[in-house]
C-alpha cells in the first residue's frame, strides 16, 4: 500500500513541476497556485506513504537507498513549503521541483520491498539520528541551489546581461537572507545528527568514533559549515562568499550521502 501512495505523490510532484515550469514562462498566478497545491498534496500523500511504510515495516523507513532518497525528498518538499510561507520565492519552484521529481524517480528504480531490519539498526537511536541528519541535508540541498542562483543573478547584474525572465527571481539580499536561514537551521540539525550518531555507535559498536568513511566525511562536512557560520558571525561574510561555501559544503554532503554508499562502503553503507 505504501508504494501506491508513493507513486500517487510522485504524480502530484510531477504535476507541480509542470506547473512551475509553465509559471516560469507565462507568469500567471493561477498556474503558480495550482503548482503550490499540487506540491502540498504531493507532500501530504508522500508523508502518508512514509507513515504507512513505518507501520508495515515496524521501524523508521530510512534504511536503504530507496527509503533514503524518498525520505530525503520528503524533507526537501517540506522545507521548501516552509520557505515559501516566509519569502516570496514561488519562482524558485521551477528549480526545486524538477530536481525533487528526479530524485523520486531515481528512488523508484531501487528495490522497494520491506526487508528485515539488521540487528545493529534495531535501536531507538535510528529515528533520532537519521531524521536529524536527513532534515539537515535537505536544508543544505535547498541552500545549494539558492547559492547557485545567487551567483547567476549577481553575475547577470554585474555584466548587465540580465534576461527579462531572470528579473522575476528574488533579490540578492533575499537570496542571501534565505541562505542565512538555511545555515541557521541546517547546522544544528547536522550537529545533532553527528552527536546522536556517535552515541548510537558507542551503544552498538562500543566506540563513539571509528573513522568509518561516512563518519569521516560527516566530520569534514560539519567543519566546512562551522567555518562558514564562524566567518558569517565573526567576520561578516555575506553574499558571494557565503554562496561559494554553501556550494562547497553541499558537495561534501553528496560525498557523505551517496559517494560513501556507492563507492566506499563501510558500516553505514545502504547497499
Amino acid at each position: 500500500m505504501n508504494i501506491y501512495f508513493f507513486y500517487i505523490s510522485l504524480f502530484f510532484y510531477l504535476l507541480s513541476t509542470a506547473c512551475y515550469l509553465l509559471f516560469l514562462t507565462m507568469n500567471r498566478n493561477i498556474i503558480e497556485k495550482f503548482g503550490h497545491y499540487s506540491l502540498f498534496s504531493g507532500f501530504c500523500i508522500h508523508f502518508l506513504a512514509t507513515l504507512v511504510r513505518y507501520f508495515n515495516a515496524g521501524y523508521t523507513p530510512i534504511t536503504n537507498i530507496y527509503e533514503s532518497l524518498s525520505f530525503f525528498s520528503l524533507c526537501i518538499a517540506g522545507f521548501f513549503l516552509y520557505l515559501k510561507r516566509i519569502y516570496r520565492i514561488e519562482i524558485i519552484g521551477c528549480i526545486i521541483l524538477p530536481i525533487l521529481s528526479v530524485l523520486l524517480i531515481w528512488a523508484s528504480t531501487f528495490p522497494t520491498e520491506i526487508r528485515p531490519l539488521p540487528p545493529v539498526l534495531k535501536s531507538y537511536w535510528l529515528p533520532i539520528h537519521t531524521i536529524f541528519s536527513f532534515v539537515g541535508n535537505a536544508i543544505f540541498f535547498i541552500s545549494f541551489f539558492i547559492s547557485l542562483l545567487y551567483l547567476v543573478v549577481e553575475r547577470g547584474i554585474k555584466k548587465k546581461k540580465f534576461p527579462s525572465i531572470a528579473t522575476r527571481f528574488p533579490s540578492l539580499e533575499t537570496l542571501d537572507l534565505i541562505n542565512y536561514r538555511c545555515m541557521s537551521y541546517g547546522f544544528p540539525f547536522l550537529t545533532v545528527g553527528i552527536i546522536t550518531g556517535s552515541i548510537w555507535a558507542s551503544v552498538a559498536w562500543g566506540s563513539y568514533w571509528s573513522w568509518d568513511p561516512k563518519e569521516t566525511w560527516s566530520l569534514v562536512t560539519w567543519i566546512v559549515y562551522a567555518i562558514l557560520i564562524h566567518n558569517r558571525l565573526a567576520i561578516g561574510w555575506r553574499g558571494r562568499k557565503t554562496a561559494y561555501m554553501m556550494i562547497i559544503g553541499f558537495f561534501f554532503i553528496l560525498i557523505t550521502f551517496l559517494g560513501v554508499n556507492f563507492f566506499a562502503g563501510g558500516l553505514h553503507s545502504y547497499i
